[in-house]
């Protein structure tokens, strides 16, 4: 049976709970455990799918088709554990699989309360894998006292305290404000955190307290006097140049050594970090720069192209070049020339997107990278905007574009090279959506396969023809205009397995012009940088000496 870890946040959010429980996964796992990491947030949406960007950031998708939130990404980025629909769950989700049952009859007429029945289908979520590793560790989304999280909080304390002894630890996240007229480091908001933890019943073994300044021994010792934890289970966790650093920071602060310590294993196996000192090496120690330019609708949030940047990032560690990303807008292309935007770029980056907002600017930013003749690479909606591009400017389509835009102007303005899917097949099993379902869940989601064609660019970047890659779309690019536009310059160069629908477009005649229908992204770690964007980035090197 697994351990359990639990990590709450108290004080105040985004302190950074989902990058401590991956950092201690990568932690764990460098001791030689095997780990999974899960997230249980308080939000009544059954998962973020139908959220803005704006909302909650991007929505991170699991090969089994889940919709989840962007913190698991952070998960299998340090650790290379696949997630899974199981390792994310919501209120929303919860209790509509409790609102089910009880339409169902499985209550057996009793009346539907908190507790035990909402409590009981938390803890049964917790339970699933449970002999699979030895680690399971547990964010609980949101902070302590925010009445949609009580729920998730009296299920975990039930959990620890139904377990055998010894099996369940929690792992309480906290800020020590620094208060500049004093010249201290204030204790209090955590001790008012512990303490708001400690009356629903839980008290915490770890303490790791986020602080911009050195925490001073004596600042420790209050901590672990007033909130009830060992000296050395109080871990300073300091602002750091990249979140990479992370494994290494925290094995410093001692915080793995706690953990183990506070489930009793001893002696601990030493840890192997090489694979994170040579992450935090290629980080630090890069030896040129390239400028990417990343032409998006929800540049005011980066968090919405969170797994794009990250995988830039390992781009760059694999040709041991700094990768500086610049946020530009798409619609600033709808008014003005984005020549003078762009110029100066070494590649540019279309990602996705859900809309019609921008996209003439994607359009745009597409043809300047073809005909400019500068690297590109076109993530789903990316890629459809540069096949309308394509069929607009050279094979003289002048109204291609895409059923999604005539969907919501409730009028036929284009000609759709991009329609609505509406039948595939997955799993050898056809799925049927028609555009007038509801939107949660409804698209072409998770792992699909492709394959790629002879003395294409991309299987030479693979170093394979057969490959499987994440999806999170509606539309798709229509195989009936694929002759004409291969005639003009355009090459299928990825297809479904069927040869249906095409996942892969590509310009023989351009040092690096792709566009896939899939996320990418989503499958990148530091230590295993995707290919696309390991030769991506490295394309972008080429241009960056030629300048």
């Amino acid at each position: 049976m697994a351990r359990y870890v639990f990590i709450t946040g108290g004080v105040v959010s985004s302190l950074g709970k989902g990058l401590a429980s991956a950092a201690l996964g990568a932690l764990l796992q460098a001791r030689g455990f095997s780990v999974r990491l899960r997230k249980l947030d308080p939000y009544l949406n059954v998962d973020p799918g139908t959220m803005s960007p704006f909302e909650h950031g991007e929505v991170f998708v699991t090969d089994d088709g889940a919709e989840t939130d962007l913190d698991l990404g952070h998960y299998e980025r340090f650790t290379g554990v696949a997630a899974r629909n199981t390792d994310s769950v919501s209120s929303g989700r919860i209790y509509s699989t409790v609102l089910e049952k009880e339409r169902r009859g499985d209550y057996l007429g009793k009346t539907i309360q908190v507790i035990p029945h909402v409590t009981n289908q938390i803890k049964e979520f917790l339970t699933i894998g449970d002999n699979e590793v030895d680690f399971q560790l547990c964010e609980i989304g949101g902070t302590v006292g925010d009445i949609e999280g009580l729920p998730f909080f009296e299920a975990i304390r039930q959990f620890a305290q139904e377990r055998p002894r010894g099996e369940c630890i929690f792992m309480h996240l906290t800020l020590l404000p620094w208060i500049a007229a004093s010249g201290e480091l204030k204790t209090k908001p955590t001790q008012h955190s512990v303490k708001e933890l400690r009356s629903i019943g839980i008290a915490p073994d770890v303490l790791v307290c986020r602080s911009e300044r050195a925490i001073p021994e004596k600042e420790r010792e209050k901590l672990a006097l007033f909130c009830n934890v060992r000296l050395d289970s109080v871990i300073a966790a300091y602002d750091l140049k990249s979140i990479y650093e992370a494994p290494l920071a925290y094995h410093r602060e001692g915080l793995d050594q706690a953990v183990l310590d506070a489930f009793g294993i001893s002696p601990a196996p030493r840890p192997n970090l090489s694979r994170w000192e040579d992450v935090a090496d290629r980080v630090f120690n890069p030896e040129g720069e390239v400028r990417v330019a990343i032409v998006g609708k929800y540049t005011q949030l980066e968090d919405a192209y969170k797994s794009i940047a990250e995988a830039l990032t390992h781009g760059g560690m694999a040709n041991r070049v700094k990768v500086r990303i610049e946020w530009v807008d798409a619609e600033l292309f709808e008014r003005e020339d984005p020549g003078p935007w762009l110029e100066g770029f070494h590649a540019i980056l279309v990602p996705g997107g859900f809309g019609e907002r921008g996209t003439e600017g994607k359009i745009r930013a597409a043809q300047f990278a073809r005909t400019r003749k500068i690297p590109y690479l076109g993530i789903c909606l990316g890629m459809q905007m540069a096949v309308v591009e394509a069929a607009r400017n050279l094979a003289g389509m002048d109204k291609a574009g895409s059923q999604e835009f005539d969907h919501e102007a409730g009028a036929a303005r284009f000609e759709p090279v991009i329609f609505h899917l509406k039948e595939w097949i997955k799993d050898n099993q056809k799925i049927a959506r028609d555009v007038l379902d509801n939107k949660g869940g409804t698209m072409r989601l998770g792992a699909y396969a492709a394959t790629l064609a002879e003395g294409s660019k991309v299987a030479e970047i693979y170093g394979k023809h057969d490959i499987e890659e994440r999806h999170r779309h509606r539309y798709e690019v229509d195989i009936k205009y694929r002759d004409a536009l291969e005639s003009h310059g355009l090459r299928f160069s990825g297809m479904s397995p069927d040869g249906r629908l095409p996942e892969i477009v590509e310009v023989p005649d351009h040092p690096w012009f792709i566009g896939v229908q899939f996320h990418p992204e989503l499958k990148s770690k530091p230590f295993d940088p995707h290919p696309l964007f390991k030769d991506f980035v490295r394309a972008a090197k080429e241009v960056s000496r030629l300048v």
